[in-house]
């Protein structure tokens, strides 16, 4: 699909389009004998994150992914794809549960950023993302992320640090949405395409800046009609997604749990650095 000439917005907008497809569709369509587990064995079952274990052209793996809503009820019940603590919680005991089984984890990357509200907050929303960005960073089995539509904030990176970190070619990447980066530098939500370009949250920004390893094309049949009441075809849309797959676990699979950990390490510190003039 040719989207070169779209603006960082637009990206926004085809990233949050309704009919892309979700978590589930991808559990579906490139993995076999999904088994969903629930509960993070502390409070509840966040219906936000979908979690459980399954194969890929036989190798058994773990895959945790953040689930939005196609119609207002869906919406409601996973909570717009917003996690709250429980679902970082059950994320982390699904991965802990791989790493003791030595399969490797594919997470999937799509949401707005973790909910806000009161509830949450109460039950530790912040330490919840921080103790999973520090758990991920020391697990001793491959890890595969994968940028779906929306990657918001904490809320995504709390089930974002690989060893590989790949993003499809209309999602976004960001530490805030348009919307709330411009209602803070300019007081006006409204000029959200402004600060969309500023963010630099394409797929196309992000590898430049070495922050994503890979961007997963997306085919003709991505394209998706305001007009049409069909829904998308989720074997096409995930037509190239399973090879690329199977390379990186073959890739990561033929290196040391040691070298897996020291060269996570190296690449996330290597984020952010700043080579002055």
């Amino acid at each position: 699909m040719d989207t070169s000439n779209e603006s960082a917005f637009e990206r926004v907008q085809r990233a949050r389009h309704p009919q892309r497809p979700y978590a589930l569709d991808i559990f579906e369509h490139v993995f076999t004998d999904f088994k969903e587990l629930h509960g993070d064995r502390r409070f509840a079952d966040d219906p936000a994150i979908v979690a459980g274990f399954a194969r890929i052209d036989g190798t058994e793996v773990a895959v945790i992914g953040q689930q939005k809503g196609r119609d207002t009820n869906q919406r409601r019940h996973r909570n717009f794809g917003m996690p709250k603590p429980e679902g970082y919680r059950k994320a982390l005991r699904i991965m802990k549960l791989a790493e003791k089984f030595s399969r490797p984890i594919i997470t999937f990357v799509d949401t707005p950023g973790a909910y806000p509200g009161i509830d949450a907050e109460e039950r530790g929303q912040a330490e919840a993302i921080a103790y999973n960005l520090r758990e991920m960073a020391h697990l001793r089995v491959p890890t595969i992320i994968v940028v779906l539509g929306e990657g918001g904030s904490g809320g995504a990176l709390a089930i974002g640090i690989g060893d590989r970190v790949l993003m499809f070619e209309n999602a976004v990447y960001s530490v805030i949405s348009p919307e709330g980066c411009a209602a803070i530098l300019f007081k006006d939500a409204t000029r959200a395409e402004k600060a969309a370009n500023s963010l630099k949250l394409t797929a196309s920004d992000l590898q430049a800046l070495s922050i994503i390893d890979e961007i997963v094309p997306e085919t003709q049949e991505w394209e998706f009609s305001e007009d049409s009441a069909e829904e998308f075809s989720a074997n096409k849309v995930t037509a190239g997604l399973k090879a690329v797959l199977l390379r990186h676990l073959r890739e990561l699979g033929k290196i040391t749990k040691e070298d897996l950990l020291e060269k996570r390490f190296e690449k996330f510190r290597a984020m952010g650095k700043w080579a002055g003039a």
